[in-house]
């Protein structure tokens, strides 16, 4: 996997194309350069500006809320709960 691939991935899954596209567009370009013929030092200086990209990137992802069956029961007793307060 190319890093420009392994890039449009980790941006896909963060949900953040849409939110920022010129920071999506600039990791992008990055990651490219990083894959190119360019020399060492020009991908170390992409390296590090790639890497400041995506913290910014995940900063601007949504927060996902995890939930586990514990967390779905007391819903539902909850949701019962108001239920038989309505009726």
């Amino acid at each position: 996997m190319t890093n420009e691939e392994a890039v449009a991935e980790e941006i896909e899954r963060l949900r953040v194309g849409d939110t920022a596209p010129g920071l999506r567009q600039l990791a992008l370009t990055l990651a490219a350069q990083m894959d190119g013929p360019e020399g060492p030092t020009a991908k170390a200086n992409a390296a590090r500006e790639l890497r400041a990209v995506l913290e910014d990137l995940r900063r601007l992802a949504p927060v996902e809320q995890e939930t586990d069956r514990v967390d779905e029961l007391a819903k539902k007793r909850e949701d019962g709960r108001v239920r038989a307060r309505r009726a």
